[in-house]
């Protein structure tokens, strides 16, 4: 940016970048609270719950200590050196997929379910379309006390049996959604439904930073531990440095955002890698869907597109409102990655290094491996988010490979 001080971020000052939303629940002109009347006030009883425990000690404390003792937290960044090598780029990995439950999804639903408890709430509602928001919700519920129900498409039971089977095995009621695509998107309409009509008793535990005000705000600050831990942990093995790309998956954009939060008043380069057929920010236009107005893939009359993607987890026609506006303001540029390209990526980290990734992350890892040496010049560090682990998929990664 310019104007920017010599030897200072041109993102730091001052700047509003992933701070609060506005009183509305904005980023700029996404985001807001589109919701039935009769959500509206437990939309405010969460915001009003949300920022009481986040500015209380005991809440943040006992937070944490459920991510260190329980969820394995910090994660630690792993450097790749076989892959770097390959791919002529310092490449780091944070490992999300060393939690317990495999994935990133547990920060949020630890702090969500603590939310439950001090509403004075029982039962927790969630939708998933890979099944780790699932898992983890269904783990939290477990270790609460609290009933579950999760639901969830039913192309996604199919393709992800184990994580169902998982769920299952917790305690949490699976609903399989036979309508629409029976996808995330369905999923996430009968989770609204449901929350609609039991709302008084149930707190619907959103999986993303998606949704209407204050779920977008509220996920991304319960994930920016993500980010936090990662700028420490780079800072430490690049001799005080920030990376020179930060990359992450975008399907909601949970992970990515709580990973952006730790370098957003960085000068690093933040790099949100979309599904090639769920690309919501970069083939959709701003609209309305589940609450929050964001972009989203829709047709001329406003009928909302389905999106395609091998990868369950990214298989969604909108986005995060504060992903597009971090992309309307030039802070993020969000890209693409196929199909092919994932599968290669998946085996590429596989072979390098031993670690087999969700198909969610393959897309990062993808990305960085079709423009390292170009877009990205030789010899950068870059950072990836790896959000989840790669057990749930190797059945329908097999299955395609052979």
């Amino acid at each position: 940016m310019p104007g920017a001080v010599p030897g200072e971020s041109a993102w730091s000052g001052g700047t509003a970048i992933m701070g609060e939303p506005t009183p509305e629940g904005r980023f700029g002109e996404f985001g807001g609270r589109f919701v039935p009347e009769s959500l509206v006030p437990a939309c405010q009883e969460l915001e009003v719950a949300f920022r009481s425990a986040w500015s209380d000690s005991a809440f943040r404390s006992e937070y944490h200590a459920i991510l260190r003792d329980y969820a394995g937290r910090p994660t630690p960044v792993t450097e790749c050196h076989r892959l770097s090598e390959r791919l002529g780029v310092r490449v780091l990995l944070k490992r999300e997929d060393l939690t317990h439950t495999g994935s990133h999804k547990i920060n949020n639903v630890v702090g969500q379910a603590l939310l439950t408890r001090a509403m004075g709430k029982r039962r927790l509602l969630a939708e998933t379309g890979a099944g780790q928001h699932g898992v983890a919700t269904a783990t939290a519920a477990a270790l609460f006390g609290m009933e579950c129900v999760v639901y969830m498409g039913a192309v996604d039971v199919q393709r992800q049996a184990l994580n169902v089977f998982r769920m299952r095995l917790l305690g949490a009621e699976v609903r399989t959604v036979e309508s629409g695509s029976r996808t995330l998107k369905d999923a996430i309409n009968e989770a609204l439904r449901d929350w609609v009509a039991s709302v008084e008793t149930t707190h619907y535990c959103l999986g993303s930073v998606m949704g209407p005000h204050p779920y977008p705000w509220m996920v991304r600050q319960l994930q920016r531990v993500v980010g936090d831990e990662a700028r420490d942990q780079c800072r430490a093995l690049l001799g005080g440095a920030d990376p020179d790309y930060v990359v992450a998956c975008v399907g909601g954009g949970s992970n990515a955002a709580g990973t952006f939060a730790g370098f957003a008043d960085t000068d690093a380069k933040l790099i949100g890698v979309e599904a090639a057929g769920g690309a919501a920010l970069a083939r959709g236009i701003p609209g309305v869907v589940h609450g929050m107005r964001s972009h989203l893939l829709q047709d001329e009359h406003g009928q909302v597109l389905e999106a395609h993607s091998m990868s369950a987890g990214l298989d969604y026609p909108g986005v995060g409102p504060e992903h597009a506006h971090l992309a309307a303001i030039g802070r993020a540029e969000y890209v693409e990655a196929g199909d092919v390209e994932v599968l290669a990526a998946l085996r590429l980290l596989s072979e390098t290094e031993g670690i087999i990734p969700a198909l969610e992350p393959a897309h990062a890892l993808a990305w960085v491996a079709r423009v390292a040496g170009a877009e990205i010049p030789a010899g950068s560090s870059v950072l990836v988010t790896l959000s989840g682990r790669g057990d749930k998929d190797v059945a329908q990664v097999m299955e395609i490979l052979g």
